[in-house]
C-alpha cells in the first residue's frame, strides 16, 4: 500500500534522473539535478553571474521559518538599476528597449535605453519630491503603453513597491485594490483605447478615489493628447510632465524586500495580494530569458500579454530588460486592429524573435482566418519559436499554429505565484522541441513536482491527481500574500504538509513529463470517474466546425455530474444546432467513451473571454444537500491562476453609469461597494416586485410548463454555478451580450442578474417550485 510522501523524504526526481536521460538533454539534466540536490550551490552561482549587487548576501537560503523561505539573505540590490542603469554603463544606451505598436491609435514608438533611463530618474525624482520613499506603495493605472514600465521602474528605482492594476477595472475594483495596498501615490493615464472606444481611465480614477477610506497624496496622470485630453483636478491630480524633476539614484533593497504586489483572485472580499521579493525574481527572470526562450541580447521578444497580469511584470517588463533585450508592447487585438493579420505583422514589422502568448488568441486567428490569408503577404523568418501558458491549448489549434508560423510551439506551465514557469521545454537546455501532445514540459530547475491523490499519497505514471511541489520552493516564488501571513500559509500549505499545493490537476507519465490537465476544481466526477474539462474541450474542437468550446460539470441525480457543453461555430455554418449537437455527441463518445455521459450541448455566438485572452469559466466542487432533498454541487472561484484569471480581473469594464444587464451583475460584497449600494438601490419591495415579474415571464415565456420538468435540474445547476463563481456570473453577462436574440440564454441571464444583485437564492426559490402550484408560487410574497 502506498505511504503518504515525507516532506522530509529523500526520494526526489533526482533519484530517477538516469531513468529519464533519453527524454531529457544532458544540460537539462545537469542544471537539474543540482539545482535539486545542491540548491545554495546553485542559485548562489546564477546570482553571481547574472545580477548587479550593493551588498553581497550572507547566505543563500534561510528556510528555518517554512513555508516563508528567504533567499540571499542580507543581499541588496535594485531592480531598475539592473534593468536601465547597467546596461547604459555597458554603453548599451541606443539600443532599443521598448517597442510601443498600437493599431488602436495608428501609432508605432521606440524607446532606447538612454531614453528610458532619463524618464526613469527624473519620474523618480518627481515621486520622491511627492513623498515617496524605500517601502511605499505606489499603484499604477494604465493601459499597455511605455509609460507604465516607465512608472513601474521609477517606482523600484526608490525603493518603493509598485501595485499594478489592470487597465479598464471598474472603479469598485480599484477601489478595493488603493483600500488594501494604501499607495502614497497613484500613477494613471487618463485614458485607454479599445476597438471603437475609449475607456475613460481618469473618471474611473477619481470615482475610485472618491469611494475609498484611504486617499492618496497626488494622482500623477499621463495625458495622451493624441486621443483624449482631460481635465485635470487640481485637488489630486498633477500632470505627468509636471511630475518628472530632476534625476535621482537607486536605492538599494533587501533581497527579500517586496518588488511588487499583484493581486489575485480574491480580491472582492479578502484581498489576495502576492508579494514578490526582489532578489530571488531578478535572478529567476534573467535565467530564464536564455534557459527557457533561448533568448540572446540582440534579440526582439514579445509578449503578448499585459502588465496587468503576471506575465507582464516578468515578460514583458522585467525579464527582457533585465537581459538587455528588446521587449515588444503591442496595443492591440488578434483579430480586429484591423484584421487577423497583425500578429504576423508585428513579427515581420519588427523582426521578432519569439512570441509568448496565450492559446485562445491562436484561436481567434484560426476562426476568423483559418487559411492565414491576412497573415500570407509577411515574412516570418525571424520566428524560432512560440510559447504559450495560461490555459489549456487544444491538439488542433497546436497542428495549425505550427503549420502557419512553421516553427515550435512550445507549452509551459506557471501561476501568478510562482512569477516564472515551474515546467517548460526549455530551448536554451537543447531539449527536444518535439514534445508529447498536451505537455507543459519537465520541471523547471528548483521544482521538485509531485503528484498527489486526496490522502497525500504519490500517484503512479499517468495517474491523475493533485499537482504538489516539495518545498523549499525556488527563488522568484512569492514571498508571502501581502499583509496576510496567515491566509497565505492555510491557503497554499495546509492541506499537503511540506508540499506547496498548486491546486492544479494532472498528471506525469514514465519519462517525467509533467501533463497539467485542469484546475483541480474542473475535473468533474461522472459515476465516480474523474474526467478533466479541458479533455472534453479538446475532442470537441476537432469538430471541424466548430471554433470554439467551454465545458463544465452539472449535477445529475443519478451520475452525480454530467458535463454540459457550450460550443461557437465557425462563420457560415449553417448546419442546425441540433444536428451539431448530435455529432458531438457522437464525437465524444468516439474519444472519450461513453463513461463521460456526454449529453447536453448548446450554441452560442460567443465565449466571453477575459482580458488576457482566456475563457472567463469555473467549475464544481464538493456537493451539499438542499433544504428540499436534492443533492446539487455548490461551485465556488478559482483562487490561484495565473496571468489575472480572478473572476474580479476577467470582468470587462463597464462604466460607473451603465444600466444594461451587465450592470445588473455586479456584486455588492465588498466594503466599498456597500457604500454605493446603499446610495443607488431601490427599495425591497419595489424589487420584488420587479422580479417576480420577471420571473413570471420568464416562466411562462421562455420555459413553457412542459418542458419544465426536463430542463429545470440543467437551469437549477447553471444557476448556482453563477452564484457561486466570479467567472461564471462574466461568462453570463458575456453570453448575455452576445446572444441577445436567443430568448433562453437572455433570460437566464436577467434572472441570475436580478438574484446576484438582491442576494436572493433562486436556487432555492426555483426547486421549491412545482407544475402543479406554479401559480401560487409565483404570487407569493418574496421571502
Amino acid at each position: 500500500m502506498d505511504q503518504p510522501v515525507s516532506a522530509n523524504s529523500s526520494a526526489t526526481l533526482v533519484t530517477e534522473c538516469p531513468n529519464h536521460a533519453e527524454a531529457m538533454s544532458p544540460l537539462y539534466m545537469e542544471a537539474y539535478c543540482r539545482s535539486i540536490e545542491q540548491p545554495e550551490s546553485f542559485w548562489g552561482d546564477l546570482a553571481e553571474q547574472l545580477i548587479d549587487w550593493d551588498q553581497p548576501w550572507q547566505r543563500v537560503l534561510d528556510d528555518s521559518n517554512s513555508p516563508f523561505t528567504k533567499w540571499y539573505v542580507g543581499g541588496k540590490l535594485n531592480a531598475c538599476y539592473n534593468a536601465v542603469d547597467r546596461h547604459i554603463l555597458a554603453k548599451k544606451g541606443s539600443k532599443v528597449a521598448l517597442i510601443h505598436d498600437s493599431p488602436t491609435t495608428n501609432t508605432i514608438r521606440h524607446v532606447t535605453y538612454n531614453e528610458l533611463f532619463d524618464k526613469v530618474s527624473r519620474l523618480a525624482g518627481g515621486m520622491r519630491k511627492l513623498g515617496v520613499k524605500k517601502g511605499d506603495r505606489v499603484v499604477i493605472y494604465m493601459p499597455l503603453i511605455p509609460e507604465a514600465i516607465i512608472a513601474m521602474l521609477a517606482t523600484a528605482r526608490l525603493g518603493a513597491v509598485h501595485s499594478v492594476v489592470f487597465g479598464g477595472f471598474a472603479a469598485s475594483e480599484l477601489c478595493t485594490r488603493i483600500e488594501h495596498a494604501e499607495p502614497t501615490v497613484i500613477i494613471a493615464a487618463n485614458c485607454g483605447v479599445e476597438p471603437h472606444k475609449i475607456i475613460y481611465y481618469l473618471d474611473i480614477l477619481h470615482e475610485a478615489v472618491a469611494m475609498s477610506r484611504w486617499k492618496p497624496r497626488k494622482n500623477i496622470i499621463y495625458r495622451r493628447s493624441n486621443i483624449l485630453m482631460s481635465d485635470l483636478d487640481e485637488t489630486w491630480d498633477i500632470a505627468w510632465e509636471s511630475a518628472l524633476d530632476s534625476p535621482v539614484d537607486c536605492v538599494p533593497v533587501d533581497a527579500n524586500d517586496p518588488l511588487y504586489i499583484l493581486y489575485t483572485s480574491g480580491t472582492t472580499d479578502k484581498p489576495k495580494g502576492i508579494q514578490r521579493p526582489i532578489g530571488g525574481h531578478l535572478v529567476t527572470l534573467m535565467y530564464t530569458m536564455n534557459t527557457i526562450y533561448g533568448i540572446h541580447p540582440d534579440d526582439i521578444w514579445w509578449n503578448a500579454s499585459d502588465l496587468g497580469w503576471v506575465v507582464g511584470h516578468s515578460y514583458i517588463c522585467y525579464g527582457p530588460l533585465l537581459y538587455g533585450a528588446t521587449s515588444v508592447m503591442y496595443e492591440g487585438k488578434p483579430d480586429r486592429t484591423p484584421d487577423p493579420g497583425q500578429y504576423f505583422r508585428i513579427i515581420d514589422q519588427h523582426k521578432v524573435s519569439a512570441v509568448f502568448s496565450v492559446p485562445t488568441a491562436f484561436r481567434v486567428i484560426r476562426r476568423v482566418d483559418p487559411d492565414a490569408t491576412f497573415g500570407r503577404k509577411y515574412s516570418l523568418k525571424s520566428l524560432r519559436t512560440i510559447f504559450i501558458a495560461g490555459e489549456h491549448c487544444d491538439l488542433e489549434t497546436m497542428k495549425w499554429m505550427r503549420k502557419t508560423f512553421k516553427v515550435p510551439v512550445l507549452n509551459q506551465w506557471w501561476q501568478t505565484e510562482t512569477g516564472s514557469a515551474i515546467t517548460a521545454t526549455c530551448v536554451g537546455f537543447a531539449q527536444n522541441l518535439q514534445t508529447p501532445p498536451f505537455t507543459t514540459g519537465l520541471p523547471f530547475c528548483g521544482y521538485d513536482i509531485y503528484v498527489l491523490d486526496k490522502n497525500g499519497h504519490e500517484a503512479k505514471p499517468n495517474e491523475l491527481g493533485r499537482i504538489a511541489v516539495k518545498l523549499p520552493l525556488p527563488p522568484g516564488n512569492m514571498a508571502t500574500l501581502y499583509r496576510s501571513d496567515e491566509l497565505f500559509r492555510k491557503t497554499y500549505f495546509q492541506r499537503f504538509p511540506g508540499y506547496y499545493d498548486t491546486m492544479d490537476a494532472g498528471y506525469k507519465d514514465e519519462n517525467g513529463y509533467i501533463f497539467v490537465t485542469a484546475r483541480d476544481d474542473d475535473v468533474i466526477n461522472v459515476a465516480g470517474h474523474r474526467i478533466s474539462t479541458s479533455s472534453l474541450e479538446d475532442a470537441i474542437l476537432r469538430h471541424p466546425d466548430v471554433a470554439d468550446a467551454a465545458v463544465f460539470g452539472v449535477p445529475e441525480p443519478t451520475k452525480g455530474q454530467i458535463p454540459l457543453c457550450l460550443y461557437v461555430t465557425k462563420p457560415n455554418v449553417v448546419k442546425p444546432p441540433a444536428k451539431m449537437s448530435v455529432e458531438l455527441i457522437n464525437i465524444i463518445r468516439e474519444v472519450i467513451g461513453p463513461i463521460a455521459a456526454f449529453k447536453l450541448a448548446a450554441q452560442v455566438q460567443s465565449l466571453p473571454r477575459t482580458r488576457s485572452g482566456k475563457q472567463a469559466v469555473c467549475s464544481s466542487v464538493s456537493p451539499m444537500t438542499l433544504k428540499c432533498g436534492h443533492s446539487f454541487p455548490l461551485f465556488r472561484q478559482n483562487d490561484a491562476q495565473i496571468d489575472g484569471r480572478s473572476g474580479s480581473q476577467q470582468t470587462h469594464h463597464h462604466s460607473g453609469n451603465d444600466r444594461g444587464s451587465a450592470g445588473l451583475c455586479r456584486h455588492y460584497s465588498s466594503p466599498a461597494r456597500a457604500r454605493l449600494r446603499n446610495g443607488r438601490t431601490r427599495s425591497r419591495a419595489a424589487t420584488n416586485c420587479e422580479m417576480r415579474q420577471s420571473f413570471r415571464y420568464c416562466l411562462l415565456k421562455v420555459f413553457p410548463f412542459s418542458f419544465l420538468p426536463s430542463s429545470l435540474p440543467y437551469f437549477l445547476s447553471i444557476y448556482r454555478y453563477c452564484m457561486h463563481s466570479n467567472k461564471a456570473r462574466n461568462m453570463v453577462k458575456g453570453l448575455l451580450k452576445e446572444n441577445a436574440e436567443n430568448s433562453f440564454v437572455y433570460h437566464l441571464a436577467m434572472l441570475i442578474s436580478i438574484g446576484r444583485i438582491l442576494d436572493v437564492d433562486i436556487f432555492g426559490f426555483f426547486t421549491a417550485l412545482s407544475i402543479q402550484h406554479a401559480s401560487r408560487v409565483l404570487r407569493a410574497p418574496v421571502r
